[in-house]
């Protein structure tokens, strides 16, 4: 018999990866999450910046770094510096960096929101390798006489509106933030 579960369980990770892709889209406030990407040069490996620092919100529009080792400082601020798709200007006063988040303009926005919608297609293409997976599988087990044409074909369905609920998903989580990005 063909187990659905584990491409369900496929479907709903990359949902997940989809909502943490669109969390590092900056809106215009301030969210620990926009520093992920960061990889600092601390003690001659490179590691993510949340493994060299703890990061707050002390403000909406203010990001608040403050390094394990004050050594650190300026590599950390370098590191924030250097990120050109973030935008951000660090500032440090020996023990802690403030990074304050700028507010959007219209053109940024729209720039963001349309770097969201490509998101919305990653996780969409991502939804139907998953769905062709299952498929293939489904053939195969077809094949090996282990399923019949309408057992295949009640799977294909089955899977296929899987696919239009996750679907419709992706769509709500998008608005949602488009909604956000567009907020003044």
């Amino acid at each position: 018999m063909f187990d659905t579960k584990p491409y369900e369980e496929k479907f709903e990770l990359a949902i997940a990866h989809f909502e943490e892709d669109l969390k590092k889209v900056r809106t215009g406030r301030a969210h620990p999450g926009q520093l992920d990407g960061i990889r600092v040069e601390v003690y001659g490996t490179l590691m993510p910046l949340n493994q060299a620092a703890n990061i707050t919100v002390p403000e909406a529009q203010l990001l608040q770094v403050t390094p394990f080792d004050p050594g650190n400082i300026q590599a950390i601020a370098a590191a924030i510096r250097g990120d050109q798709t973030l935008g951000f200007n660090p500032s440090d006063d020996g023990r802690v960096i403030r990074v304050p988040v700028p507010a959007l303009t219209e053109d940024r926005r729209k720039q963001l929101v349309k770097q969201a919608s490509e998101k919305v297609e990653d996780a969409r293409i991502s939804l139907r390798n998953i769905r062709q997976d299952a498929f293939k599988e489904a053939k195969r087990l077809k094949e090996a006489k282990a399923l019949s044409e309408d057992d295949v074909k009640r799977i294909e369905k089955g899977i296929d509106d899987d696919i239009s609920g996750y679907n419709v998903k992706i769509d709500e989580i998008f608005r949602a933030k488009e909604k956000d990005i567009l907020t003044i």
